[in-house]
């Protein structure tokens, strides 16, 4: 049930200018039913200014009659038109003429960051013309090369929910349609809330880059290796084969020997 502006100083007005009794004011103005006792005793809202709300099209005078003669009748907002908003109306958003000049900006960020985002929902953001994105998609655009990515949420043009919610109906209809996804459009489709929620990547420190592969094992294995072997001394080295010892008997007839 909608409630009255200025609650509280309707409450005084009514509680100074009317017998309703203190549940019937409580429940029109949604306060407690002690803050009206309060109010009666001057306990509470001392120094406040009571709000006619009967000259302020906020309830009618038959209403407030009907109130004092029944205790049980339940007071209700006068209707206003004016105040029940207007149909939601169709096609692109009104964008702010100071905002008009960074909307190309932000369809080409949208169009390069969020490239499964259909061109009905890129206009509703932003609040432009399918032939506008289809030109900056294209890069046809008269100014394509004096343009830069700005995200619309900085420029003010569109809110970050309506932005995630966007990302989101994309994703779920890019899930429906089942289509692969690389790593990097996953992310892409990862609302602002999510992607803040989740852990961060560990990072492998620059001090030990290169050293992924390194293990200890394979270098106690070489030292082990090293250590079955026998150790040569210096001597070992000249020590001839057996067959060097009969070449040398054959070559004692040589009569340069």
């Amino acid at each position: 049930m909608a409630k009255p502006l200025m609650a509280k100083a309707t409450a005084v007005w009514l509680v100074d200018n009317t017998t309703i009794g203190f549940k019937q004011i409580a429940d029109f103005v949604g306060m407690h039913e002690l803050e009206i006792q309060g109010i009666a005793d001057g306990d509470v809202a001392a120094g406040v200014k009571g709000f006619d709300p009967v000259s302020n099209n906020q309830l009618t005078q038959d209403e407030i009659a009907a109130a004092e003669k029944n205790p049980l009748h339940k007071m209700k907002l006068k209707f206003n038109a004016a105040a029940a908003g207007e149909e939601k109306r169709r096609g692109p958003r009104y964008t702010p003429l100071s905002k008009r000049q960074d909307r190309p900006n932000s369809i080409l960020w949208l169009v390069k960051f969020h490239p499964e985002l259909s061109d009905g929902q890129i206009a509703k953001l932003v609040g432009t013309t399918k032939p506008t994105i289809q030109s900056i998609r294209e890069r046809t655009h008269w100014n394509i090369s004096n343009m830069e990515p700005i995200d619309p949420v900085a420029l003010g043009l569109c809110k970050q929910s309506e932005l995630d919610a966007a990302v989101q109906k994309a994703a779920q209809k890019r899930a429906a349609e089942g289509g692969v996804m690389s790593d990097d459009e996953r992310r892409k489709l990862v609302s602002t809330e999510q992607s803040l929620e989740m852990d961060a990547e560990p990072k492998m420190p620059t001090a030990i880059e290169g050293l992924e592969t390194f293990t200890l094992g394979s270098t106690f294995s070489t030292d082990k290796k090293e250590a079955e072997e026998p150790i040569r001394d210096a001597d070992s080295f000249f020590n001839l084969p057996a067959g060097d010892d009969e070449d040398d008997e054959d070559d004692s007839d040589d009569p340069r020997y």
